[in-house]
């Protein structure tokens, strides 16, 4: 169990952070008292009597819970690293609302699951928009007694009923005539995908005004606004013929002077840091430029017995657990693509959380402070520190974190990544990449566990940045740039 201390001290936060972010990511007006209120170390969602009824107008009020911590932490972000004065001490509240809304989130697939059971209704897992949600459907024994208000006939009644309606029916649970499905539909989707159209008006709000600015300035080309960057696309210094388009990844491109460097990899229950768990952590060291420290072990076992070391140094996997709700409902897609069945890595089981594990969170902490740290798609791992990682946010903001995306490398440097219908961008994937880079077979695939994956990176990465440096392409380019590179925060360069 975690010391829950930490969540006092959290809440104790709760006036800085009233007082610098007012609203939350759909604009509205933050309840502060509201969430003094919650008691997010021991759960903030429903626990119902076992009837139709009451699963239905539990999950209808977990919904809404979850609807107002997300959109609070979705804002926590912003506000915290455009706190230029500092005003905010900490980043602990986040994590406790996070911490408290993945259990919430336990909670609402519980709830789902137990109506399913007593066939209130059937879940199909669907893609909308930005995200995939839980969507629920009339029981298949039991056509919806109005198709407009969502309502499910559970009263037996009704011609054909299937055999599982049948037991449903002979089963000493009453189901009421109907249960209401259309009032505790996920709203995860609208709620994204409305929270992206407000950003976009508001981006394109900010281009036409500094387009006025530009045309009002009497100085012409020569100002800031008129004046175009030289060579256009292609001064983003690729190695590639495609030439492709500068974006916001690449702030996270290596310098040419980069060297000793952490690569790591995160194994996941989701995609979403405030809903799921953090499951398989692996990490190893490589220098890029400098021979491999002298005294380290020579070899090291990977699950993959065509993986040498070589380069490599330091590795370490690390294995975490679920909650026990978490564990029972068990994850189908993560046992595919990873091999990891949450089933057995249950808290009860003696699995440690990673979110209730201190010391392993302070230990990583180091380790990402010491140099600068290499993920494919850095701002996914990233995602999960901010809201994992006890003191992650606070040294990211005072600068002592640097991160290195090979993912920007892939797409702008890497001639191999070229455009397609299937890939606009080039396959960027690390699999893609690191084959192409010669750090993967091609009769194999990525393996997508935390310390395989590292280590296919640093690989590909020392590889691509050796042939570069030949070729006087990336950051040895007309427009590459000296030091370490890869994107930090609070630090002049």
């Amino acid at each position: 169990m975690t010391d829950r201390a930490w969540f006092d001290a959290a809440k104790g936060d709760i006036p800085q952070w009233a007082a610098s972010m007012p609203k939350d990511a759909d604009g509205t007006t933050i309840d502060w008292d509201w969430v003094r209120s919650l008691d997010l170390a021991h759960g903030v969602g429903t626990i119902p009597e076992s009837t139709p009824q009451s699963i239905h107008d539990a999950l209808k009020v977990d919904y809404a819970t979850r609807e107002r911590l997300e959109s609070i932490i979705a804002q926590c972000n912003s506000a915290f690293m455009t706190d230029f004065d500092r005003f905010i001490g900490s980043y602990r509240l986040p994590r406790a609302l996070a911490y408290a809304n993945r259990r919430l989130n336990d909670n609402i697939n519980t709830l789902l699951h137990l109506g399913e059971q007593q066939h209130l209704w059937a879940v199909s897992r669907e893609r909308r928009g930005r995200a995939t949600i839980a969507v629920l459907k009339p029981y298949s024994g039991s056509g919806p007694s109005n198709d407009d208000q969502g309502m499910l006939d559970l009263s037996g009644e009704t011609g054909g009923a299937s055999a599982g309606n049948t037991a449903a029916e002979n089963s000493d649970v009453k189901f009421p005539t109907t249960v209401a499905l259309d009032d505790i539909q996920d709203r995860t989707a609208a709620i994204l995908d409305a929270r992206a159209e407000r950003r976009k008006a508001q981006r394109f709000q900010k281009r036409a005004g500094d387009a006025a600015m530009a045309r009002a300035n009497l100085s012409g080309a020569t100002s800031p606004g008129g004046a175009a960057l030289p060579g256009g696309a292609a001064a983003s210094g690729n190695a590639t013929g495609h030439h492709p388009k500068p974006d916001w990844r690449d702030a996270y491109l290596p310098g040419r002077d980069v060297d000793a460097v952490m690569g790591i990899d995160i194994e996941t229950t989701g995609i979403d840091p405030a809903r799921d768990y953090i499951i398989d952590v692996g990490f190893e060291f490589m220098n890029m430029a400098s021979p491999r420290p002298a005294g380290e072990p020579e070899t090291y076992a990977y699950e993959q017995g065509y993986y040498a070391a070589g380069d490599a140094y330091g590795q370490s996997r690390l294995a975490f657990g679920v909650p026990p709700e978490n564990a029972a409902l068990g994850n189908a897609l993560i046992a595919k693509l990873t091999g990891i069945d949450v089933r057995g890595r249950s808290s009860e089981a003696g699995y440690r959380l990673f979110d209730e594990w201190p010391q392993a969170q302070a230990g990583l902490l180091a380790r990402l402070t010491q140099q600068p740290y290499v993920a494919h798609n850095a701002t996914f791992e990233h995602s999960w520190f901010m809201l994992n990682v006890a003191g992650y946010a606070e040294s990211y903001r005072a600068g002592r974190i640097t991160i290195i995306d090979t993912l920007p490398m892939s797409r702008q440097w890497d001639p191999g990544a070229v455009p397609t219908n299937e890939h606009p961008y080039g396959d960027n994937t690390l699999d893609a990449y690191a084959k192409r880079q010669g750090a993967l077979d091609s009769a194999h695939n990525e393996r997508h566990l935390g310390l395989e994956d590292s280590h296919i990176m640093l690989v590909a990465m020392k590889h691509h940045l050796a042939a570069l440096k030949a070729q006087g392409k990336g950051p040895w380019g007309s427009t590459g740039r000296a030091g370490v590179g890869g994107k930090s925060c609070g630090r002049k360069r």
